[in-house]
């Protein structure tokens, strides 16, 4: 009986409310995410070439060599054919303003792939493309023999200057040397020209400058020029 009611009194009493456990959400840190999208730091800018052409002249230009050079061949008696040459030749890229090279660029791979042989790779048969040495030499000599012509203005001699470097892509002189090319060939008065509009000394400025003041002198020249040539056609 004493069991019973303990039992009894077991059974009787309130029984207590389960808590539920309260379960913290599981954290995965993921640190090189964080380092993953943080912003770069700004790429640092090399520092800018402020040498002027006085300056830039005076550096050493030894050891410079070809830029174009045609790897060995091992194929035997192998030569470009006539056709493929006459193909190139037939459409030249001068860099005139109304050319558009990278369709020029697609015919030139295009006219280069007919041509498959042994042992050859396309690369070199494009580089031989290029012109002879000979024919390189004189284009080159052309340059840097440039003068201006006695009854040739000032845009004149810029334009025909401009010609023979597209003439010949591949001449391999820098802006440098080009921009004092062009400036010894110039007659005494537009060489005080362009002394004045670069401030007493024209080889005193940057390249970048000096190309500015040229091709600032260069539009104005061209729109006297046009200027003169109208009203003569009026009058």
């Amino acid at each position: 009986m004493c069991t019973r009611s303990q039992s009894r009194s077991r059974n009787n009493s309130p029984q207590r409310e389960a808590i539920p456990a309260i379960v913290e959400p599981l954290r995965i840190e993921f640190p090189f995410l964080e380092d993953q999208f943080q912003e770069d730091p700004p790429p640092e800018s090399p520092m800018a070439d402020n040498r002027t052409m006085a300056q830039l002249l005076q550096a050493p230009t030894e050891g410079y060599e070809e830029a174009i050079v045609i790897p060995e061949i091992t194929a035997n008696n192998f030569e470009l054919r006539h056709g493929l040459l006459t193909l190139v030749q037939n459409k030249q890229f001068f860099g005139h303003d109304k050319e558009d090279p990278h369709a020029h660029i697609r015919y030139f791979n295009k006219i280069t792939l007919t041509m498959r042989v042994l042992n050859v790779p396309s690369s070199s048969i494009k580089l031989m493309l290029f012109p002879p040495p000979s024919k390189t030499t004189n284009l080159r000599n052309e340059i840097t023999r440039f003068q201006q012509r006695f009854d040739e203005s000032f845009y004149e001699a810029w334009e025909r200057f401009n010609d023979l470097l597209r003439a010949c892509p591949h001449h391999g002189f820098s802006e440098l040397h080009q921009l004092d090319t062009f400036y010894n060939a110039l007659n005494v008065n537009d060489q005080d020209s362009l002394n004045s509009a670069a401030g007493g000394n024209f080889l005193g400025k940057m390249p970048r400058e000096c190309l500015k003041i040229i091709k600032s002198k260069s539009k104005v020249r061209q729109t006297r020029a046009k200027a003169v040539v109208a009203k003569v056609g009026t009058s």
